[in-house]
């Protein structure tokens, strides 16, 4: 069972993996983006070099004058409020339909969250923080999509729940593109368990409009059920609704499975609920047996496999990889009974 990933379209900071253009001629490593590049089609953009600042250059920040923020390069003096905004209005009119961002955090134009806003161009301490200036433009049309910075992206849950995003809508953006009103009942039913586990009740609604779905017209189908799957990915799952969706998936095999299986299932499961293991251990084990009894209601489902397991980063110290940590242990034949060293 190999599941057909769509390839998800996202806006990438491009000195993130990309190019060389941070404003000291650097670029930023981000092991999740180097990784996502072999999976998703990424449309790179730095808003300061499209501006004319050049690699490298002085540094901008956010100035706060008479209640109204500028983009100001203290070395120079310049404003280039007016450039910015322009660009980005241009850049992303152009945009074809995209299914999320991955920003360069902290950047007074590209930060999505906490970017420093400064009293004047001039030594100073911060008064506020804010979204950088192109940011705030992507926030303010694409705040229904999954939108990160790389930093963020370092933090596996924040990791998990991006990459799932972004794979579930590029697979409804292939959906949509048929223009079939059956794709959406497929794309519907594939995903009933991670809509679930991320928002029972807009679930719900969902399958109630998919059933509807001769009676309404293609494009206002489309689009609302878009709204309300934006919706329901935005929401992170709480581990409690994963339960849920574990147990329900573990009802399929009540009478398929021995006592002693299904007693392991509910130890696992009870393990993740105290925390002392991960999602994966009961979901693999239920995946297991989805293929060994070729459950056909859940073969499909995208709860066990949201994108491609190559993108999971898992530390070297659980996976045996990385440096050998025993190589500094003296070997026991060259210490003597008393901690000395022995002659070999």
């Amino acid at each position: 069972m190999v599941r057909q990933f769509s390839r998800p379209r996202i806006v990438v900071s491009r000195c993130i993996e990309f190019d060389p253009c941070r404003y000291d001629g650097s670029k930023i490593p981000s092991p999740a983006v180097e990784r996502l590049k072999k999976y998703a089609e990424c449309i790179p953009v730095c808003p300061e070099v499209e501006i004319g600042l050049g690699i490298p250059r002085a540094t901008v920040r956010i100035v706060r004058i008479d209640g109204i923020d500028h983009l100001i390069q203290p070395a120079t003096g310049r404003d280039v409020t007016g450039e910015m905004t322009g660009f980005a209005a241009r850049f992303l009119d152009s945009l074809p339909p995209v299914d999320g961002f991955i920003l360069k955090g902290g950047s007074p134009t590209s930060g999505t969250s906490n970017v420093r806003v400064y009293p004047s161009a001039g030594k100073s301490m911060a008064i506020d923080k804010s979204p950088g200036f192109f940011a705030r433009e992507v926030l303010k049309r694409y705040g229904d999509l999954p939108i990160e910075d790389e930093l963020r992206l370092n933090h596996p849950r924040i990791r998990d729940h991006f990459f799932s995003g972004i794979f579930t809508l590029a697979a409804f953006r292939d959906a949509e593109a048929t223009g079939d009103r059956e794709a959406l009942v497929t794309f519907h039913a594939e995903n009933k368990l991670l809509l679930m586990a991320s928002h029972q009740k807009l679930m719900r609604e969902m399958g109630r409009l998919v059933a509807e779905r001769r009676g309404k017209d293609p494009e206002e189908l489309w689009s609302q059920y878009r709204r309300m799957l934006c919706e329901a990915l935005a929401r992170v799952p709480r581990y409690t609704n994963h339960i849920n969706v574990l147990q329900h998936a573990l009802g399929h095999f009540r009478n398929r499975v021995t006592s002693e299986e299904r007693e392991y299932c509910l130890q696992l499961i009870g393990r993740y609920r105290d925390g002392y293991a991960t999602l994966s251990e009961p979901r693999d084990l239920l995946l297991s047996w989805v293929i060994r009894f070729r459950e056909e209601s859940l073969m499909d489902q995208t709860f066990f496999s949201p994108y491609p397991i190559e993108l999971a980063d898992l530390p070297e110290e659980i996976t045996e990889r990385g440096r050998d940590v025993w190589r500094s242990r003296k070997s026991p034949d060259t210490t003597d009974d008393h901690g000395g060293t022995r002659k070999k």
